[in-house]
């Protein structure tokens, strides 16, 4: 399912005066993705809440929620073809949306709450998509994908994996975002790090060592507080791209699901 997705999303953006490779579809592809991942991270949170008879406020305000701007939905659960598109929608998402998500970045607590990590995504990207059209027909169809079980994440990984390797065939150095799994693996395993141990990458990109150091650390046998530990006090890195960082979102969130 997320293979066709992709290559008709591909398709789409080759099509689009505002993108002009491989770089520009991960990018584009991505921040959508992102927003739209995001409101199902939403839900299912609102849902678990519901469950134990909690209230659950949502990060975004709802004029910005997925399913307000992006797939209101009909009675009948499809997507409201009325929605915004055209002119109208490339003026809300550059104008509105991407300002007010960047915002976060200033009102968060701290870095590592999802707040900040929202508005440092959207204050290094911009939307590149210049057809209000065929950014509608790109959300229509990331709309239709799921990745709430472990093996949606783990396809959507695999995929991601391939689409940063074929990068390095794009141009404008896309191949710096790619080292080998195997290797990766092989060098984790000889520096062999301990849970408590600070892992530092000064070169981040996608996130690939640090993905692999979690998940040679990550093992059933983990305490509650060795698992706090981890998720929160272990991983830093530095990158000084902002393609990286949305890459990286998806790198480290799939893998850790």
């Amino acid at each position: 399912m997320f293979e066709q997705v992709f290559k008709n999303i591909d398709d789409i953006l080759h099509k689009d005066a505002g993108c002009g490779s491989e770089l520009d579809y991960v990018e584009q592809t991505s921040w959508i993705l992102f927003l739209k991942y995001l409101n199902d991270l939403e839900k299912d949170k609102e849902t678990a809440a519901l469950l134990s008879g909690k209230s659950y406020e949502k990060i975004i305000e709802p004029k910005f929620q997925w399913t307000t701007w992006a797939a209101p939905k009909l009675e009948n659960g499809k997507i409201d073809h009325n929605a915004m598109t055209g002119d109208d929608l490339v003026d809300f998402v550059n104008g509105e949306l991407f300002p007010y998500l960047k915002k976060f970045k200033t009102n968060a607590e701290s870095a590592d709450t999802i707040e900040y990590k929202i508005g440092e995504i959207f204050s290094e990207l911009k939307n590149r998509i210049q057809s209000g059209y065929n950014l509608r027909e790109v959300i229509n169809l990331i709309e239709e994908l799921r990745f709430r079980t472990h093996a949606e994440k783990h396809e959507m990984s695999y995929l991601y994996e391939g689409k940063i390797k074929n990068m390095g065939n794009a141009g404008r150095n896309g191949g710096e975002y790619y080292t080998p799994r195997p290797l990766i693996r092989t060098i984790v395993k000889v520096v062999a790090p301990k849970i408590g141990e600070t892992i530092y990458d000064g070169a981040v990109g996608s996130a690939g060592f640090l993905v692999e150091a979690f998940n040679y650390l990550n093992k059933k046998s983990l305490s509650t507080s060795e698992v706090e530990i981890l998720q929160k006090k272990t991983f830093y890195g530095k990158e000084k791209k902002s393609l990286a960082y949305i890459i990286r979102y998806y790198e480290y969130d799939f893998a850790r699901s």
